[in-house]
C-alpha cells in the first residue's frame, strides 16, 4: 500500500504537468474546444488511480452528460472530485479561491477555462459578484460546480453547509444536482496515503428551482448526508474497508453503525 501510494502520487502530479505543458500551445484555441484536453486528462488521472494506485470508482445514479445550465453542488472530501466529475459535464465551470489562479500553468488554464473565482475575503461582495459570474456562465449554457462546504471535509464530520449554494440556486434560476461520495476514505484531505478498494461517487435527484432559501437548504444537506451516511457505511462493511477517520467511526456509531465500526477499526 505504501509503495502503490508513493507511485500514485508521483504518476499523478507528473500527469498533470505534463498535460498542462504538453497542451499549452493549444490555449490559442477557443475555449470550447480545450474542453476535450481537459476530459481527457481527468479520465487519465482516474485510470492512474486504479492501475497504479488500487483504487476504483463507481458511479450511481444518473451518471451521464449532462449538457445545458446547470448548478451542482457536490459533496468535497479529497482532491479526487475536483477532477473525477468533469467528463460528466459538457461545459463545466467550477467555483474555486482566488489564489488559485496565481499558480503558475495551472492558474492560466483555470483562466483559459472560464473557472469562477471568489475572493474570500471581501465577503458579501465576493458572494455576488460569485453569483454575477455562475449567472453569465449558466446563460451560455454551462454547468456550474460548488463544494457548499467550501473546503474538504473528513468523512463523516458534522456538515458545514454555507448559504452560498443556496445564493447562486436562486440567482441561476436552474436545476441544482446533488452530488454524494466516500472519496475521502480513500484519498484522505492532507495524507500522501491511498487506500485500495472502491470510491463511490452517487448522482442524487436534482432539485428543481423555485423553493424557498431555506427549504433548499435543508432538502440538499440532508439528500447528500443521507447519501454519504449510507456510503460510508458500506465502504465499512466491505470486505477490505478503508481505515477510519475518528468522525467517520462516530457518524457511524451515531446511526446504528457500532458493528461497521468494529469491523473497520480492528
Amino acid at each position: 500500500m505504501v509503495v502503490r501510494s508513493i507511485l500514485f502520487n508521483i504518476a499523478f502530479y507528473a500527469n498533470l504537468i505534463a498535460w498542462m505543458l504538453v497542451c499549452m500551445p493549444s490555449m490559442i484555441l477557443p475555449r470550447r474546444w480545450l474542453i476535450v484536453l481537459v476530459h481527457g486528462w481527468a479520465r487519465s488521472s482516474v485510470w492512474l488511480l486504479r492501475v497504479v494506485g488500487g483504487v476504483s470508482v463507481e458511479f450511481r445514479g444518473k451518471a451521464r452528460r449532462y449538457d445545458g445550465p446547470l448548478l451542482i453542488a457536490a459533496k468535497h472530501q479529497s482532491l479526487f472530485e475536483t477532477f473525477t466529475l468533469l467528463p460528466f459535464f459538457s461545459d463545466p465551470a467550477f467555483i474555486l479561491k482566488r489564489e488559485l489562479n496565481w499558480i503558475p500553468v495551472f492558474g492560466w488554464w483555470a483562466m483559459k477555462m472560464r473557472m469562477i473565482p471568489v475572493d474570500r475575503g471581501k465577503g458579501a461582495r465576493a458572494l455576488k459578484a460569485m453569483a454575477s459570474y455562475a449567472r453569465e456562465e449558466a446563460a451560455r449554457n454551462r454547468q456550474v460546480l460548488i463544494f457548499p462546504e467550501g473546503t474538504r471535509r473528513p468523512p463523516g464530520a458534522d456538515p458545514a453547509y454555507k448559504g452560498g449554494v443556496a445564493t447562486l440556486y436562486q440567482e441561476m434560476n436552474v436545476p441544482c444536482l446533488p452530488v454524494a461520495l466516500n472519496s475521502g476514505l480513500y484519498w484522505p484531505r492532507r495524507k500522501w496515503q491511498r487506500y485500495p478498494g472502491t470510491i463511490i461517487v452517487e448522482f442524487l435527484e436534482p432539485i428543481q428551482p423555485g423553493m424557498g432559501r431555506s427549504d433548499f437548504m435543508e432538502k440538499l444537506q440532508s439528500e447528500i448526508e443521507a447519501s454519504c451516511d449510507r456510503l460510508i457505511r458500506e465502504a465499512a462493511e466491505s470486505d477490505n474497508p478503508p481505515p477510519l477517520p475518528d468522525t467517520a467511526q462516530a457518524r457511524l456509531a451515531a446511526t446504528g453503525g457500532d458493528t461497521a465500526v468494529a469491523a473497520a477499526t480492528d
